[in-house]
């Protein structure tokens, strides 16, 4: 084909966005741009499944803070990566998804994998729920301009996923190459700061309370704003509880840190919580499991606490308690600028006694006790010993991702994680299976570190695709797959209010429990595989697979054993037939 296409104009475009990788999976609708991806510097990273493509995009993006890019074809091949682009929107992540579609000339005729029965033909309809934006180009001339506008909408403001639909007809239709150039990015956009007013106002209400508390979300991005906050909180001895998404933004050994609230937080930091008399909430929209289902018993009580709440996105000011002062702002450049009014009204540091000496001896016996657990030569292995045997054999920046269960919970409760560690995890949507996939787009990005899939069976099984994957892309990811033959968390669930466990546990037809080996799995998919048959067989694969960095699946039996749970989830209740 002479002259260049819209594909050739898209591809350009994406590269002048600093786009190196395009996550996805091929079809009719799509190939058109693959071709054109294929000519054009930038690399096309396949997928098995649409589902593993979306969170391994979203992994990518979280590792690096641009957007991840995914490629999807009509259909069933946009339907199977709803779960990945939702959850990515609902944990913020900034994702721009590419959907081929349909012939423009075709719609509503039922072409070949078209979605419509009972109404007309519009596959965004299926992501309007969650994404940001979603765009169905129409004109071939208007998909520059779309793009741009995607682009700018997953970046800006709260980051999230956006939808671009186009007609697999567009692709292939002509279009000026300068068109290319037309829409370029922002530069430099302009982020909503702090008025000095609002600083002085909220600071003093901290200078001025007697047990205030910073709560902190996922939101607070950048290494200036992470030390301006480790500043504030030194400066007045404020004590920090976090959400889970926000584990690890200060680490985990400051001496300040109370650990995660909620249903799977700590029993300190819920005290603290509950009594503290003024909290400013940074980036977080107060998750129902982080605030106990936000019964004032348990972990949040607003009034008679007092809460500052700083988030970008205006529709979280005030969405779940009141607030005395709502400031709609960019973390990063609102916590700076409360820590300067706060030192022009009380320059010199404050000390609070025995506030530190409460949260040193409560995380030393939280810590303590599940070394004490971790030590334990019982097999299959109790998880605490799965956690405990990680985090010694990992280098001190190995990046952790998990998935839903004890991985999850576990991790966010009782991993000292180090300063230079990191945690990635699914909040919103707690997917299950977004850990083997997360981490393959993580390894892309940070090529250098270890990276490290922790999972349990149920996870996995959910993912089997990521396994040829890191293969095939070289990745030396270690996919350790936390195996008690269940979907451990919601078994004990249903046995604790059920009186036994039904639908939960995979078993034979006998009813003996039963799980693949996965380390079989892993080395047929040409990874390396370890099935670990004693407690000391896990230090030494972990060893051995760090030493290799080939993809590697480590199966690790473990027994089923609940996440200690100090906050409170209203499901308890419903299960109980209490209702409010």
């Amino acid at each position: 084909m002479s002259g260049s296409t819209a594909a050739d104009v898209l591809v350009r475009q994406l590269a002048s966005y600093g786009v190196e990788y395009v996550f996805g999976t091929c079809g009719h609708t799509n190939i058109a741009l693959l071709d054109a991806i294929g000519r054009g510097g930038i690399e096309f990273v396949i997928a098995r499944h649409e589902q593993t493509a979306a969170h391994a995009a979203d992994g990518y993006a979280r590792a690096t803070g641009r957007p991840g890019v995914l490629l999807t074809h009509v259909g069933p091949g946009m339907l199977n990566a709803v779960t990945g682009v939702a959850t990515a929107a609902l944990d913020s992540v900034p994702l721009v998804a590419i959907a081929g579609d349909v012939p423009s000339h075709l719609y509503g005729r039922h072409p070949h994998q078209e979605i419509n029965l009972h109404a007309d033909a519009d596959q965004t309809a299926v992501y309007r729920p969650f994404v940001k934006r979603a765009w169905h180009v129409r004109r071939v001339a208007d998909l520059p301009r779309f793009t741009e506008r995607a682009f700018w909408t997953a970046t800006s403001g709260r980051p999230g996923a956006v939808l671009l639909n186009v007609p697999m007809d567009l692709f292939s239709r002509p279009l000026p190459a300068e068109r290319a150039d037309a829409f370029p990015l922002a530069g430099h956009a302009t982020r909503p700061g702090l008025p000095a007013a609002e600083a002085d106002r909220i600071a003093a209400l901290l200078t001025g309370a007697e047990r205030p508390l910073i709560y902190l979300g996922g939101g607070l991005g950048g290494d200036a704003g992470r030390r301006a906050l480790r500043d504030l909180a030194e400066h007045l001895d404020i004590p920090v509880a976090h959400s889970l998404m926000a584990k690890g933004v200060l680490p985990d050994e400051h001496p300040l840190v109370l650990g995660m609230t909620g249903f799977w937080g700590l029993g300190v930091t819920n005290d603290y919580a509950r009594e503290a008399d003024v909290v400013l909430a940074v980036a977080t929209r107060f998750a129902e499991t982080d605030a106990s289902s936000w019964n004032p018993a348990y972990t949040w009580s607003f009034p008679p606490s007092r809460l500052i709440q700083i988030d970008i996105d205006p529709a979280e000011i005030g969405r779940n308690y009141p607030v005395e002062i709502g400031v709609v702002a960019d973390a990063g450049l609102a916590v700076p600028a409360i820590g300067e009014a706060v030192r022009r009204r009380h320059p010199e540091p404050v000390s609070r006694p025995g506030v530190r000496e409460r949260i040193h001896q409560a995380r030393a016996e939280l810590f303590a006790a599940g070394a004490e657990r971790g030590r334990s030569e019982a097999f299959p292995l109790r998880p605490e010993r799965i956690l405990a045997d990680v985090r010694a054999a990992l280098p001190a920046d190995a990046v952790l991702v998990t998935d839903v269960g004890w991985n999850k919970n576990g991790v966010a409760q009782c991993y000292p994680l180090p300063e230079r560690g990191r945690f990635i995890t699914p909040g919103g949507a707690s997917t299950m299976g977004f850990g083997p996939a997360a981490a393959l787009g993580v390894q892309i990005a940070e090529p250098g570190r270890v990276v490290v899939a922790l999972i349990g069976d149920g996870g996995m099984s959910a993912q089997l695709p990521a396994v040829p994957m890191a293969v095939e892309r070289g990745l030396p990811v270690i996919f350790l797959v936390m195996n008690n033959r269940s979907h451990g968390t919601i078994s004990d669930l249903q046995s604790t209010y059920f009186g036994r466990s039904y639908g939960c546990d995979f078993t034979d037809p006998d009813g003996r429990p039963y799980s693949p080996d996965f380390a079989a799995y892993g080395r047929a998919c040409g990874a390396d595989g370890y099935l670990i048959a004693e407690p000391r067989d896990l230090a030494a694969a972990l060893r051995n697979a760090l030493r290799r960095r080939r993809p590697a699946v480590l199966d690790v039996p473990m027994v089923n054993e609940p996440v200690p749970t100090p906050g409170h989830w209203n499901i308890k209740d419903i299960y109980r037939g209490v209702f409010e």
